[in-house]
């Protein structure tokens, strides 16, 4: 939670320290149009892998198969696409790594690793 908190507090700043610093060194008008353009490009690939990702759950599915890497897809898709909707080249940098599969599918082992220390330290035993 702490950790958390943290993010909440250091990544705004840098945000704010980069977007002034492309300011100062690109112009306003060009920075605008940058983080407008990272919105609607995020947009857009967040649409296109979404739905490649809910059609390939359903394939999975359609052969009983559980879609795990699927769901996570989904849940790096959407994070992804929030970031790239926030505004700042920092959470643009990672949205888009989120977004793209090549770089989603180097994420996703740590994601995975995550989940299973979570799931794993959570267990609860019912005794019936």
């Amino acid at each position: 939670m702490k950790f958390l908190v943290l993010l909440l507090i250091i990544i705004p700043a840098l945000e704010i320290a980069v977007l002034i610093f492309s300011g100062n060194t690109i112009g306003l008008i060009p920075t605008v149009l940058l983080i407008i353009t990272t919105g609607l490009l995020g947009a857009w690939l967040a649409k296109q892998q979404g739905l490649e990702t809910l059609r390939r759950a359903q394939e999975q599915m359609r052969y009983g198969q559980v879609p795990g890497g699927a769901i996570i897809d989904g849940l790096c898709i959407l994070v992804g696409g929030v970031l790239l909707l926030t505004p700042g080249f920092i959470t643009d940098g990672i949205g888009f790594s989120l977004l793209i599969p090549a770089t989603r599918n180097l994420i996703k082992p740590f994601i995975q690793k995550i989940i299973r220390r979570l799931t794993d330290s959570r267990r609860i035993t019912i005794i019936r």
